[in-house]
């Protein structure tokens, strides 16, 4: 296998974008990233999105995004895993890279969630339907379940839950493309409208539109693109029980895990080497959980990370520096590669106000469903 490199990326403002169709969305966001290599050819396209046919009717958007990209012709195909979209998608790009069938790709991911569908019924395709969806159970609902459940293991307690929220607040009000870019404190979070008991408003991440790409290259090549590349020098891919009641643990996330896992080993590094993460926080209790399956912290200590300000900026390994899900957004095909873009500026050093110093080793987490698809990517400053 080939070394692989990200030379460059581009990607929208996260928010309501009602004046931007889900086809300008991906044309500005990869617009954006060739531009920045000064690239006008590609040999493929990979794009990640969950529902395009249930948020705006759109299907078959992988030749739509290569022709209003002004490439058709190229190689170009939709990946999709649920709200893991996106990451799935960079894992298809980087093994065309690194097989040698491409050198050059892009890969995207974009979604538009405010064109008038309901997204909650949307989002509920992503669970087991006969046991869960047809039952009635969303998934803020799936997601209390964990929480109780974490909460009735360890401990964990709804002031812990909302110094999640907070400190993904504070990281995204550094963020200027972050869909919600404001502080909010601790009384503000744990007072917000109750969703699904214990999770509340503030708990939740939004419903967002917006597009994210990458460029990737043989790292050989890397220089004729930009003076600093990132290495993508592990990949990981997993999946779980579908439903929660499946689980033997559902306090614990079993994909996470082992995608981790298989990350770590391509990587050759480990949990204690990762200077910087973005992971899968949809509602607060996935970050707690996701942490814990990655191995930042031990199983159950989750829970004390973000009040001991250990994964803040400045602290021991700083998650979520764009906001996360929580903050910045959840367009759930783009979330992704939204991810990485946010640990590729991080390990360049061009993060501003959110810069983790000397940054090394940068972890994405990104998850379908309640955890039944997980990828894992771990990149390398070069």
């Amino acid at each position: 296998m080939r070394e692989v490199a990200i030379v460059a990326a581009g990607m929208t403002r996260f928010g309501e974008l009602w004046q931007t169709s889900l086809r300008d969305l991906f044309v500005d966001a990869a617009t954006e990233a060739l531009n920045a290599a000064g690239v006008d050819r590609l040999d493929a396209i990979f794009v990640g999105s969950m529902a395009s046919g249930q948020f705006v009717g759109q299907e078959h958007i992988g030749p739509l995004c290569a022709d209003h990209l002004g490439m058709a012709g190229v190689a170009a195909m939709r990946v999709e895993s649920a709200c893991a979209s996106g990451g799935m998608a960079l894992r298809a790009g980087f093994a065309e890279v690194a097989s040698g069938l491409s050198d050059l790709v892009l890969v995207a991911g974009v979604e538009k969630m405010n064109d008038g569908a309901d997204a909650t019924a949307v989002l509920a395709t992503a669970a087991d339907q006969e046991t869960e969806a047809y039952q009635g159970v969303t998934f803020p609902g799936l997601y209390a379940m964990i929480a109780r459940a974490h909460m009735e293991t360890y401990g964990t307690t709804e002031e812990e839950l909302a110094a999640v929220a907070v400190k993904s607040h504070r990281h995204g009000a550094l963020n200027p493309k972050a869909q919600f870019g404001r502080v909010v404190d601790l009384q503000s979070v744990m007072t917000s409208t109750l969703v699904a008991d214990p999770l509340r408003l503030l708990h939740c991440s939004p419903v967002t539109d917006g597009a994210a790409a990458v460029l990737l290259c043989p790292l050989r090549d890397a220089k004729r693109f930009t003076d600093r590349p990132v290495k993508l020098i592990g990949s990981g891919v997993a999946t779980g029980a579908m439903a929660l009641a499946d689980r033997a643990d559902p306090a614990f996330l079993d994909a996470v895990q082992l995608s981790a896992e298989r990350a770590y080993r391509m990587a050759a590094i480990g949990p204690g080497d990762v200077h910087v993460a973005e992971v899968h926080d949809c509602f607060s209790i996935a970050e707690i959980c996701c942490i814990e399956a990655l191995g930042l912290v031990e199983r159950g200590h989750g829970r004390h990370a973000a009040p001991s300000g250990e994964t803040a900026l400045g602290g021991r390994v700083p998650v979520n520096t764009s906001g996360g899900l929580k903050a910045k957004g959840h367009p759930v095909g783009a979330t992704g590669v939204a991810q990485v873009i946010e640990v590729f500026e991080q390990l360049r050093g061009e993060a501003g106000d959110r810069q983790v110093a000397d940054a090394r080793f940068g972890l994405t987490q990104n998850m379908g469903g309640s955890g039944a698809s997980s990828v894992v990517h771990i990149l390398e400053r070069v």
